[in-house]
């Protein structure tokens, strides 16, 4: 291809990029931008990460950023990464070149190297191996990857099978990427993925779940989904997730473009899964997602039952409630009710039903939950309402308790 340059974006512009790059030898051709920030520009993607490659060693970017007040923090210093802080606080992560000494499916051992191709052929996907001049704008593309990006085309750098080989969860970051830029699937990428389905059992579930919630947001998610149940790829680490779940997912998405609803991962992974509250949390516990996202899986796999929209939200929380509301058969213009609904709140005390003559002890707290449900079956009445039916049910207790 004819040489092409990095269009104007936003990002360049941003405080302080400029003087990093001068300080890491821009001149000298000794930094490039590369991977994500490259990619997304050339689509004319918003891009919020920056990084940046250089021949320097570790301890030299460390050297250089100290000596001009730049403040750096060694992220991940055994593999060459600094993370340089510019002047708002954005951070951006400079990484040596490298190259690989050995992998075993999970962890790389890492040499580094002065050679940008050697560099550039240890990454996973063409599209994510593209730097740019930070000066000049130049893009620089050892293996294709701006044909693959016209071509809406995720293919993997070399041998398929080789690079599944190094880093198991490249299977899920293929699918990740194709849901999100791909039009055809690459087929070498595909049979390899299949081929090496059962790597997946080798990678940490926190890492399988990183992967996946982000593929469950991206653009295509729901066709790419079904391709990997139908190649049996998901069925070595997670063999609950079938053509039903996948059937649930697709009226998930619809349901949520409906009612005006971001996707959401967590929802989504819910889809894929039996409606059965046992099975989520044994998901859960095995992907290790944080105690919050189990129990909106726990609670998405139960009945949205028949009460008004606003009362499960009030019961369960706005989340949980929209949750179940979508993964229900209900109106979806319940859950478009809820999108801006605030939380109503009871404005009685206990101390006000002392005062109206009920004993203290445990029939204050059953006399207050008493006329929250009468509240709540009456549609959340204002404070006179929420008086007067207090009054009524100590007047009940006052007579019961004679």
């Amino acid at each position: 291809m004819d040489r092409m340059t990095l269009p104007p974006a936003a990002w360049r512009e941003r405080e302080g990029l400029a003087r990093l790059c001068d300080v890491l030898g821009a001149a000298e051709g000794h930094v490039r931008f590369v991977g994500g920030a490259v990619r997304d520009t050339l689509l004319g993607i918003d891009v919020a990460d920056i990084d940046l490659a250089t021949p320097l060693a570790p301890e030299d970017v460390l050297d250089r950023l100290r000596a001009a007040g730049i403040r750096a923090v060694p992220t991940g210093l055994a593999h060459g990464t600094i993370t340089a802080i510019l002047p708002g606080g954005s951070p951006v992560e400079v990484t040596t070149l490298r190259r690989d000494v050995s992998t075993d499916g999970r962890h790389a051992t890492v040499a580094f190297t002065d050679d940008w191709r050697e560099d550039a052929a240890r990454r996973d996907f063409t599209i994510n191996a593209l730097y740019a001049d930070p000066l000049t704008g130049e893009i620089v593309d050892y293996f294709g990857g701006r044909e693959d990006l016209a071509a809406q085309r995720v293919r993997f750098i070399g041998d398929p099978l080789q690079r599944i080989a190094e880093d198991h969860l490249r299977i899920l970051r293929f699918f990740r990427f194709h849901a999100r830029f791909g039009d055809e699937i690459d087929h070498a990428g595909l049979e390899a993925c299949a081929t090496r389905a059962n790597d997946l059992m080798a990678l940490s579930r926190e890492r399988i779940a990183s992967e996946l919630l982000k593929l469950l947001v991206a653009q295509h998610a729901v066709p790419v989904v079904e391709l990997i149940v139908e190649r049996g790829i998901f069925l070595p680490v997670l063999p609950e997730i079938g053509a039903q779940g996948v059937e649930r997912l697709a009226v998930l998405a619809e349901r949520e473009a409906a009612a005006g609803v971001t996707g959401d991962a967590i929802r989504r992974l819910s889809a894929l899964l039996p409606r059965d509250p046992a099975a989520a949390e044994d998901v859960g516990a095995r992907l290790k997602l944080s105690k919050i996202d189990r129990r909106r899986l726990i609670s998405a796999a139960q009945s949205a039952g028949d009460e008004p929209a606003e009362v499960i939200a009030y019961r369960l929380g706005q989340a949980l409630a929209i949750d179940r509301l979508l993964l229900s058969e209900r109106p979806v213009t319940e859950t478009a009710s809820l999108t801006d609904w605030t939380s109503p709140i009871l404005r009685l005390t206990g101390g006000a039903l002392v005062e109206r003559g009920v004993r203290k002890g445990p029939d204050v707290a059953r006399l207050l939950r008493s006329v929250e449900e009468q509240w709540i079956a009456e549609g959340f009445p204002d404070a006179a309402r929420v008086a007067a039916i207090a009054d009524d049910s100590v007047a009940q207790w006052l007579l019961a308790t004679r």
